[in-house]
């Protein structure tokens, strides 16, 4: 997978760690796990409370490590192309 580019000193890459998953600052918590979390709670004052150890700084960063991710890349949906 390419990185994506720009300061993520939150999301860390560890083949030792979650079998190398992006995660955040070295737990075993995944950028995928926080996105789904994020998706659950949409309120962050929820999601912190719920995981605790999340920081606000942790949400951003994943927010764009993800948006970065996909960024450019054609997704087929149909199998055809289109």
């Amino acid at each position: 997978m390419d990185q994506p580019t720009g300061k993520f000193d939150r999301i860390s890459i560890n083949p030792q760690i979650m079998n190398g998953q992006p995660c955040i600052r070295g737990m075993r918590f995944t950028v995928k796990r926080l996105l789904t979390a994020l998706a659950t709670y949409p309120s962050h004052a929820e999601l912190t409370n719920e995981f605790p150890e999340i920081e606000e700084e942790d949400i951003r960063q994943a927010l764009a490590y993800a948006a970065q991710s996909v960024d450019d890349k054609i997704i087929l949906l149909d199998g055809t192309g289109r």
